[in-house]
């Protein structure tokens, strides 16, 4: 069996499938269209977010039983097509949980002290001591949208870090970690809104016009989910206005975001999607979807 590696991952997830005894073909950078004309060799492929899987892609796929994300979110995948075609798609939802909470807590570090704008500054030899006055964590209340794994470990450094944590989750009933509140509460009353949620119908554009006007002034937002959970046009709006303090932004409603009107602005800390870019969640993330591929082929 042959097994296509479309997006980089990990050397040792490459050996897993290897040792099993599987035809192991790295070709990144493909475009749909290009996956489109060489799919129907394999029969399994490993995908992170680059590779979008698409209903033509699948449909193309005459030998293929599985799909694997080495991530958490499938919406670069047509699980819709996957389905019913009977192609099993799998993921690593634990492998870089801790990898995106600590991006998450470390854009709440740099807003609160402004490290990147002072960064620049200091380097331009500017010496503005004063200007990057800051804020400390501690006391402060922040806000989780999406409880699950990522959004469970970040309120947990939060806590021990002295913030009062509230989260609002529909599907979670307790928390050990974070007082569950409804999302109306929730936007109105915390200092720092972090989320941590799946882009779906439901949560596209969950913090649209409305949701900004409701919160507090001078609000910090973090957004290290999925692209298009908020609405970069509103965002851009709120931060322009002041109502947002600072936003950190590491995702995209439309990626790879080499142009974005949210750079114009200093008060906007950017990243390039690199929630889970850290060696021991790409190691976790590599070996966990080269064991689901694996033993759904055998």
């Amino acid at each position: 069996m042959k097994v296509l590696i479309s997006d980089p991952i990990a050397p040792q997830g490459i050996e897993i499938l290897k040792d099993a005894g599987f035809e192991v073909i790295e070709k990144t950078g493909l475009s749909p269209e290009e996956l489109a004309k060489v799919i129907s060799d394999y029969d399994g492929i490993i995908v992170r977010s680059a590779t979008k899987v698409t209903k033509e892609v699948i449909e193309a796929a005459k030998n293929l039983k599985v799909i694997g994300r080495a991530g958490i979110g499938l919406d670069n995948v047509d699980q819709e097509t996957a389905k019913n075609k009977g192609v099993k798609v799998v993921n690593t939802p634990t492998a870089t949980s801790i990898s995106v909470a600590e991006l998450a807590l470390g854009m709440m570090f740099a807003a609160a002290r402004r490290i990147p704008q002072a960064n620049v500054s200091t380097r331009a030899s500017k010496w503005e001591k004063k200007k990057f006055k800051g804020f400390e964590l501690y006391g402060k209340r922040l806000g989780i949208i999406g409880l699950g794994r990522i959004g469970t470990e970040l309120a947990k450094r939060a806590k021990a870090l002295g913030m009062s944590v509230k989260a609002y989750d529909p599907y979670v009933k307790t928390s050990d970690y974070a007082d569950l509140v409804d999302f109306e509460t929730l936007i109105k009353e915390a200092d720092y809104i972090s989320l941590h949620i799946p882009k779906t119908k439901e949560t596209e554009h969950i913090l649209d016009k409305a949701a900004f006007e409701k919160m507090m002034d001078n609000v910090v937002i973090i957004n290290c989910a999925r692209g298009g959970v908020v609405d970069e046009g509103a965002l851009y709006d709120a931060v322009t206005s002041g109502k947002v303090r600072i936003a950190c932004v590491d995702v995209y409603e439309s990626e790879p975001a080499k142009e974005n009107k949210l750079f114009e602005l200093e008060q906007v800390i950017v990243t390039p999607h690199i929630g889970a870019q850290t060696k021991e969640g790409q190691t976790r993330a590599g070996t966990q979807i080269a064991e689901l591929v694996r033993d759904a082929l055998k």
